[in-house]
């Protein structure tokens, strides 16, 4: 490579990216395929999603922060694993048992409760 030519150094690792260099180039990223959820699965996802959305619109207390946490944890788990394991499932049950107000407050609540067999 002559002195005036453009050089590239890349030190150190590349993860979870793509990148091209070059004339026509393309660069293409697959962060693999979507776990596979069954149907119970797929219905408790859009549950908890509703009720995080639904928790969004009442007034912050630690008891609803405490909530959205293990909802987003359950969410997280059936994204990355297909499914919602039943400690996972227990520990919602429990929380939403302890927040019969909320359940009630909201319609969102009820549905998650439902699909964990309230």
């Amino acid at each position: 490579m002559a002195r005036d030519e453009p050089g590239i150094h890349i030190s150190g690792g590349v993860h979870g990216s793509a990148f091209a260099v070059g004339n026509h180039a393309r660069a293409e990223m697959n962060q693999g395929a979507a776990v596979p959820r069954d149907q119970a699965a797929e219905e408790l996802l859009i549950a908890v999603r509703e009720l995080r959305a639904d928790l969004t619109r009442l007034r912050a207390s630690d008891a609803t922060a405490v909530l959205d946490t293990a909802l987003a944890e359950t969410e997280e788990e059936i994204v990355t694993t297909g499914r919602a394991a039943p400690t996972r499932r227990e520990r919602l049950r429990q929380l939403l048992d302890d927040s019969q107000a909320l359940v009630g407050l909201v319609a969102s609540a009820g549905a998650v409760a439902g699909l964990l067999g309230m």
